[in-house]
């Protein structure tokens, strides 16, 4: 009652604002009566609201793998998609103007012959049986209460039953219609509409109700859509009332043909028809990834990260989500499915989706930055877990890029080519040699019942094989513990963290975080690879010496295009030079060593990780793997100068759990296998080798047998304790014992 009170009451008032100004030229036609008449009552179009002159309505924004068709997901608050008037079918057109204002193409914005038939309507009918609203008034109204720079209140007002409103409604939509054609208005119309079930205009509606585009939008449907918008909730048949929402077609084909668009018999043979619904569910944001491709979340959880990190998207993250819910960007992403789907088979020959350790892969792209893959044995879900399994099989924790308390795992000796970059930056040859003991006493000072002496005292995990005279190639290659602890402290332990910093590792432990700021030259286990990282980190780094030492910030786009069609330069690579291209190569001469290659100067003489080279066989690699203290962990890091790529065997949930030292040949056979598989086929490219004075110094270009003592330029040796029983506390964080 109160309602048809309030409806009776606005048009009473603006009948009679409007009849004061127009009922005296009532003889007069209609193009004329619009000239005359309303434009006392009319706002001028320069004092309209901005978003009546250029709309912002929100739209959703799609993700898309590297081809730029495969959908990943979208991110909305409101689901919607703008489209052309061209590209919503003619009855589709025809039906919206029947149903809503069948005298549209007529009147200048407001309906007065419109006005007084629905006052008297409703006074003789004792019920709100007919609106007055123009479809360019409901247009106003649209806009206003979508303003997403209004206030909860202002967009209440903006719908309210008022007089006021309906009058600023009016005066609104005559403004528009002077300046703005017919059909603009109509396709702004169709583009903001409520239609139900979640769908903002009529792109949407058309693929939540049909799975179709509303190009293809038959007589039937087109109707149907037609009639939700005056109750989109209450008639829709899929949320709704499928008995409301047939009433309401029918009301629309009847107006259809009262408007001359459609015959009677026509409408009642569609009328006849049985509503046939295929619903489509629009993803939304990264949990919305359909079950098959459930992998693809963690990619786009990284996404997201780097998205909201950035600043081109707005000033805070809430700001710079709300640019992508409703910004209508077309991102085209670097996930490749193929490199994806190869790297998933590969982290599942290491550990099924039901096992509680897992193996996070990422592969990237050097001299881009760009991330191709980012795979491991879970499901992105929300889906509960069986008791006691807290992160398997589903989780939305970044297992593979970290952040969002994900710190990441130890990576064992894959650290010490940061610090033989370091050393390489100082000055140091690759052939810079030392006797490698089986324990090094080193100046680190520790506590505790295990220390040497009340000092660090590493050993190496595999001394008959390790101990001996070592340059920078074969002690890489072997994994020499006490080499890099002895080369670190020539160099200081503080020149290594800097360079594991320069090449992206992000200290995110709370305590790594804390030594790498204010204890970095008393941290003598880094080089042994004591703080956390991840997979992507350790692969971007890597990346750089494929690059020949330029680093690019890890990148999860190739191309971002905003709804009016511009590219965002966002999405190009963020590289620097951060080595010198000689020490690159340098350390890449030695990381062939690990992998059982060799080395320009064939100066390998063995690895850790031979099988890495039988499985690329033409493909040159290069790499170093590790293990963490008590093989908590196992890790290996490859790359080749089209690829990088890191994978790390891990309980995510215990870092306690040790994944156990015969997991590691599974880890470095699935990163090498990756590899292998994307270069399949493809030319094969060369490092380039580094120069004999990197690689020499001043020593002799033959170096001949090989030395019983230190050769040119050496390392500082440190004495050679008696035995002492292994250390199981070290500078913390502890020094993972044995790496390699």
């Amino acid at each position: 009652m109160l309602r048809l009170r309030l409806n009776q009451l606005w048009t009473l008032m603006l009948a009679g604002i409007l009849a004061g100004t127009l009922l005296a030229a009532a003889a007069l036609p209609a193009s004329v009566l619009a000239a005359v008449g309303l434009q006392s009552v009319s706002a001028r179009y320069e004092d309209l609201p901005q978003d009546l002159r250029t709309p912002p309505t929100a739209e959703r924004s799609y993700l898309f793998a590297n081809d730029g068709r495969t959908p990943i997901t979208s991110f909305y608050d409101e689901n919607r998609t703008n489209i052309p008037l061209g590209e919503v079918a003619e009855v589709m057109r025809q039906a919206t103007v029947a149903a809503e204002d069948a005298r549209f193409y007529s009147h200048s914005g407001v309906d007065v012959k419109g006005v007084l038939r629905a006052l008297v309507a409703n006074r003789v009918g004792g019920e709100v049986r007919q609106g007055a609203s123009t479809l360019t008034m409901q247009y106003v109204r649209n806009v206003l209460k979508s303003d997403p720079g209004l206030t909860a209140e202002q967009r209440a007002e903006a719908t309210e039953t008022s007089a006021g409103r309906k009058i600023r409604e009016a005066r609104y939509a005559l403004a528009l219609e002077r300046r703005l054609g017919k059909d603009e208005i109509l396709s702004r119309y169709l583009n903001i509409a409520y239609f139900g079930a979640g769908a903002y205009g009529i792109a949407a509606a058309s693929q939540r109700y049909f799975s179709k585009s509303a190009q293809q939008l038959t007589l039937a449907e087109a109707a149907l859509l037609a009639g939700l918008v005056r109750s989109p909730e209450t008639d829709s048949p899929i949320v709704g009332n499928p008995d409301a929402a047939l009433v309401r077609r029918g009301y629309v084909l009847r107006e259809m043909v009262e408007t001359g668009v459609l015959s009677a018999e026509t409408a009642a043979r569609t009328q006849a028809e049985p509503i046939r619904l295929r619903p489509g569910a629009q993803p939304n944001d990264c949990a919305g990834i359909p079950d098959g491709h459930s992998d693809w979340g963690f990619f786009c959880d990284y996404f997201q990260q780097w998205w909201n990190a950035n600043p081109a998207f707005g000033l805070t993250v809430d700001e710079r989500q709300r640019t992508l819910r409703r910004g209508g960007y077309q991102i085209t992403t670097s996930l490749d499915p193929a490199i994806q789907a190869t790297a998933l088979r590969q982290t599942l020959t290491v550990y099924d989706y039901a096992n509680r350790h897992a193996a996070p892969m990422a592969v990237v792209q050097p001299g881009t930055g760009r991330v191709l893959a980012m795979a491991v044995n879970r499901h992105y879900r929300l889906d509960p877990n069986p008791p006691g399994q807290r992160n398997h099989p589903n989780t939305v924790n970044q297992l593979i890029a970290g952040g969002g308390g994900i710190d990441g795992y130890q990576a064992g000796s894959t650290f010490k080519i940061f610090t033989l970059l370091a050393a390489l930056e100082e000055g140091l040859p690759l052939s810079s040699g030392y006797v490698a003991p089986s324990r090094l006493l080193t100046s680190y000072p520790v506590d505790g019942p295990n220390a040497c002496g009340g000092y660090w005292c590493p050993a190496n995990a595999n001394p008959a094989w390790m101990n001996g005279y070592r340059t920078m190639w074969n002690g890489f290659g072997r994994s020499v513990n006490t080499y890099f602890v002895a080369l670190q402290q020539r160099i200081g332990a503080e020149r290594a963290v800097r360079m594991a910093e320069r090449l992206g590792i992000v200290f995110r432990a709370s305590n790594d975080a804390r030594l790498a700021t204010y204890g970095a030259k008393g941290w003598g286990a880094f080089t042994l690879g004591v703080a956390a990282t991840t997979p992507l980190d350790l692969a971007n780094a890597y990346a750089t010496l494929a690059a020949e030492g330029t680093y690019c910030k890890p990148l999860p786009v190739l191309s971002i295009v905003d709804s009016t069609g511009q590219v965002l330069p966002a999405a190009a690579p963020n590289c620097g030079k951060m080595l010198g291209v000689e020490v690159a190569r340098a350390a890449t001469d030695a990381a062939r060593c690990p992998v059982g290659a060799q080395s320009a100067y064939e100066q390998c003489d063995g690895g850790t990780a031979p099988e890495a080279t039988r499985i690329l066989g033409d493909q040159p690699v290069a790499g170093k793997s590790g293990s963490a203290e008590g093989y908590a962990t196992e890790t290996f890091v490859a790359f080749t100068p089209q690829l990088a790529a890191a994978a790390i065997a891990a309980n995510p949930d215990d870092p306690s759990d040790a994944v156990g030292e015969e997991i590691q040949e599974k880890v470095v056979t699935a990163v090498a296998t990756t590899l292998a598989s994307v270069l399949n086929g493809k030319p094969r490219q060369d490092f380039t080798p580094p120069g004999r004075e990197i690689a020499f110094g001043d020593g002799p270009s033959d170096l001949g047998p090989e030395p019983a003592g230190p050769g040119p330029d050496p390392v500082a040796p440190a004495p050679d304790p008696p035995p002492a029983p292994a250390p199981t506390a070290v500078v913390p964080p502890p020094a993972p014992s044995p790496p390699r």
